[in-house]
């Protein structure tokens, strides 16, 4: 009669395949040790911490349009992020490179496009398109599913806010001067939304020609 009460390993197969706890923690082990070494090297690598040659740290009015960016989820359709192949690379531009996100907090990479990529967006198309297209996609782009924002020609730039918004990301790297500072109030006085998004949309990507 075989012996049903034959001891387990504490890491054997099937000590770890029947046991939910064993195989939650094993596997964020593993998950955590292959974060390490695939993520802290790039830390350490130039080609992914030092700034393209000509990059600049957003305007004020650049940053309060990347923050309503964010705020509207305008990533959830749109990535930033063109992939080194040729399909990508005639359509949009050329392909994106660690080194203009540098001065991104949080970086806009990803793989979601219900919409097209915006990275080499700037410069391609004038600020009254974008504003046309930001107040009713469908006025420019007959076929569009994206939703119109006409609040955003209604809503004001907070200029209290844009001074304690660079002070912080100057902590984390970003070369902002006292000047620059001290004026972001000024430069977003009386600004809409709208023109602070179209205002971040015309400098995407063009740091790299």
């Amino acid at each position: 009669m075989a012996d049903n009460n034959h001891n387990v390993k504490l890491f054997s197969h099937e000590k770890i395949e029947t046991s939910n706890f064993l195989m939650i923690v094993l596997t964020l082990v593993v998950v955590l040790f292959g974060a390490l070494v695939e993520i802290v090297p790039l830390f350490f690598q130039h080609s992914t911490t030092e700034p393209v040659p000509g990059l600049k740290p957003y305007t004020a009015l650049q940053l309060a349009g990347r923050d309503v960016y964010l705020r509207e989820g305008c990533y959830n359709c749109h990535s930033q992020m063109i992939r080194p192949f040729r399909a990508e690379t005639l359509r949009y531009g050329h392909y994106s490179m660690a080194g203009e996100f540098v001065y991104d907090h949080p970086f806009q990479w990803g793989s979601k496009r219900t919409g097209p990529d915006l990275h080499r967006v700037g410069g391609k198309y004038s600020d009254e398109w974008h504003r046309a297209h930001l107040l009713n996609p469908r006025d420019v782009v007959p076929e569009s599913n994206m939703p119109a924002y006409p609040w955003l020609d209604e809503n004001k730039v907070d200029p209290a806010g844009m001074a304690p918004r660079m002070k912080a990301l100057r902590l984390v790297g970003v070369p902002y001067t006292e000047a620059d500072i001290s004026g972001s109030a000024e430069e977003v006085k009386d600004k809409t939304e709208l023109e602070a998004v179209i205002a971040y949309l015309q400098v995407l990507g063009t740091s790299v020609k």
